[in-house]
C-alpha cells in the first residue's frame, strides 16, 4: 500500500484532523514506515507456532456471571463525586 497526500487527506476527512502543510511529509514518511512494517509481519511463516499462543476461530471460554456488589467501594467512589444522591452521580442535564 503506498501512502500518499491524497491518502493522508482521506485519513484527515475520516478523522475530522487538520495536518499542517509543513508536517505532511513527515507524516506520510511515518505512516509508509508502520505500513511496510506490517507487510514484513504478514509474510512471517507461523505454521509451527502453537495455536495458544496465536488468534483462532474459537469461541472464547464463557463463564456464569456472578452478580457481587460491596456497598462500601460505591460509597467510596461517591465520596469523590462533587454531587451524589441514591448511590448515583448527580450531572448537570445535558439534554433539554
Amino acid at each position: 500500500m503506498q501512502v500518499d497526500n491524497a491518502l493522508l487527506g482521506r485519513l484527515e476527512k475520516l478523522s475530522f484532523l487538520k495536518i499542517s502543510d509543513d508536517k505532511r511529509e513527515e507524516i506520510v514518511a511515518q505512516l509508509s514506515e508502520i505500513v511496510s512494517f506490517v507487510d514484513n509481519l504478514s509474510e512471517l511463516n507461523t505454521d509451527s507456532v502453537d495455536e495458544k499462543f496465536a488468534m483462532s476461530d474459537d469461541a472464547t471460554f464463557l463463564r456464569e456471571d456472578i452478580v457481587f456488589c460491596d456497598s462500601k467501594i460505591n460509597d467510596t467512589i461517591l465520596k469523590n463525586a462533587p454531587q451524589s444522591g441514591d448511590g448515583f452521580f448527580i450531572v448537570p442535564k445535558i439534554i433539554e
